[in-house]
């Protein structure tokens, strides 16, 4: 297991699937697209209605001693959203079998962003349209009602986090290629953080989707509370900024930062190739997942752009256009982590091999790792992971807000082939496990030379350090498989002779053995009437 690593805690909370079950029973004819909104809007609501009455019913004892469970700063004061008496989730129950509950939602809503700047224009506020179903909204009212989300206690135990990330998943798995687009799976993302390790500083994603990076980063840095660089400090001493171009997937990423109590204020809505939110950044990490091969991300509008220093990405596919664009946001001690499609590694087509090769020779690229298939829900195209750094030399700066030393790596790649690891969790889709991450993530700190990382040594068929002169016989293409080659097989000890002697005496065994069993099967279809004779007299 990596440094410091723990147990996916989503393991172990036991009603995600009960909830889920009980939940997609009450969609009914929905587009999961469309009902994804109205749950997690839900669910939303119940965790902040759960807060302020936990803290409501702790100033109504407090009235004494001059507390006013009343005031909205009261709440305000311990991090606590106020809701106003029409949003409170008692309310809603009591009137969950109304035929005007759609409205009522809708004023909650509303309610909620008028007193709480920070969800200003966050949270979904059309539950009253006639095609949502009032009697099902009345009982999934009701079947939220039945937990506890936003308490303390919960709150301790992140069980609304889970519960979310749980039904992102489920959602993105019925919603296939479309949902798969807004949602990273969890396994990947934590193999990300978990080889960045973003202790402190600013952390970017030009794409960030339900914000799901940015989430792991602040659970990674809690689980790591006394691990390197954090000081034994608990709290995330990071700044996030993100950009997400889908409107009802940006609320959602805010919505998905409010229950964790992340700050979103730097999370931007728009386009981030032409209408870039955060021009000026200098991120100390980068993370992000961004769409595969999309062609209709307007590169013919963006032929010059300052971002380009590698060469111009074509217009037809923009996958070039994303790791230039990250490569542009990086600090100089800055370090990133993205996923793109294999065909990144080897395509020489409209000029992405030239831009490739510029960027293999600007000693940016860190290290590459091939993942097994079948990890997203949104394609099976296979993927894999690149990390770029701009400074590889291994110094420490007083300016880096990167803590970690390592060795001198300028002028190597390292190669991680990864395509082997994963189990399959359902028919169609893997996922890494704990020992997985822990592995290939642990590779890459002992490449670093990171102390306490043990030493690094080349594996066949799994890793290898390659040097340059090393990438440019093979082109300038990046794929592992290339470089770290076959698995060793064990010797066990046999000489070779013996060995095809023993190996021969086996087959003629195994053939005279067919025969005889070819012979039988002839015998018993004569005696039925079906042999070679029988048949030719017909």
């Amino acid at each position: 297991m990596a440094r410091g690593q723990q147990k996916n805690p989503a393991a172990l909370l036991g009603y995600e699937a009960q909830l889920w079950q009980m939940a997609d029973a009450l969609r009914g004819s929905m587009d999961a697209a469309e009902y994804k909104h109205v749950v997690l809007g839900l669910i939303f609501l119940k965790y902040i209605s759960d807060a302020f009455e936990e803290q409501h019913a702790r100033l109504i004892a407090e009235q004494a001693e001059g507390a006013d469970p009343e005031d909205p700063d009261e709440y305000r004061a311990a991090s606590i959203f106020w809701v106003p008496p029409e949003a409170r989730w008692a309310h809603l129950k009591a009137l969950a079998r109304q035929p005007g509950i759609g409205q009522i939602v809708d004023d909650a809503m509303a309610g909620i962003e008028r007193d709480n700047a920070a969800l200003k224009g966050v949270l979904p506020k059309d539950y009253a349209r006639p095609a949502l179903d009032k009697q099902r909204l009345g009982q999934l009212i009701d079947l939220i009602s039945n937990i506890k989300v936003g308490d303390e206690a919960s709150r301790a135990k992140d069980v609304l986090g889970r519960v979310y990330e749980y039904f992102l998943s489920q959602f993105a798995s019925a919603e296939g290629k479309k949902g798969g687009e807004f949602y990273t799976p969890r396994c990947v993302v934590k193999l990300l953080v978990e080889m960045l390790e973003p202790y402190r500083g600013r952390v970017y994603d030009p794409c960030c989707g339900s914000s799901g990076m940015f989430v792991q980063s602040v659970e990674f840095i809690r689980a790591h509370a006394n691990g390197n660089g954090n000081g034994g400090k608990a709290k995330a001493d990071i700044s996030i900024y993100g950009q997400e171009s889908n409107y009802t997937t940006w609320r959602l990423a805010r919505m998905n930062l409010a229950i964790r109590g992340i700050d979103s204020g730097q999370i931007a809505h728009g386009d981030t190739f032409h209408n870039d939110r955060h021009p000026d950044l200098k991120a100390d990490y980068i993370l992000a997942n961004p769409p595969f091969n999309i062609s209709d991300w307007g590169g013919e509008r963006l032929r010059i752009d300052a971002r380009w220093q590698y060469g111009a990405p074509p217009p037809g596919n923009a996958n070039f256009a994303w790791v230039q664009h990250i490569v542009h946001h990086l600090a100089p001690a800055g370090v990133a982590g993205f996923v793109l499609a294999n065909g990144s590694m080897s395509s020489n087509q409209s000029g992405e091999g030239e831009i490739r090769r510029n960027l293999i020779e600007a000693d940016l690229v860190d290290c590459m790792v091939a993942l097994p298939g079948q990890l997203f829900y949104s394609t099976q195209i296979p993927a894999c992971l690149w990390f770029l750094r701009r400074d590889k030399s291994g110094r420490h700066s007083g300016e880096s807000r990167n803590p970690v030393p390592s060795r001198d790596r300028r002028g190597h790649v390292l190669f991680i082939d990864a395509r082997k690891l994963g189990r399959m969790v359902d028919r169609t889709h893997r996922e890494l496990t704990d020992e997985d991450i822990a592995r290939i993530a642990d590779t890459y700190h002992a490449w670093r030379g990171e102390n306490e990382a043990g030493e690094y040594a080349d594996v066949p068929g799994f890793c290898k350090s390659a040097p340059l002169d090393e990438v440019r016989k093979h082109g300038h293409v990046l794929t592992p498989g290339r470089y770290v080659g076959a698995e060793a097989q064990e010797d066990d000890g046999e000489p070779f002779a013996e060995k095809m002697q023993r190996l021969t005496a086996t087959l003629r065994e195994q053939q005279a053995e067919a025969l005889r069993l070819d012979a039988a099967i002839r015998d018993n279809l004569a005696r039925l009437g079906f042999g070679e004779e029988q048949e030719r007299s017909r």
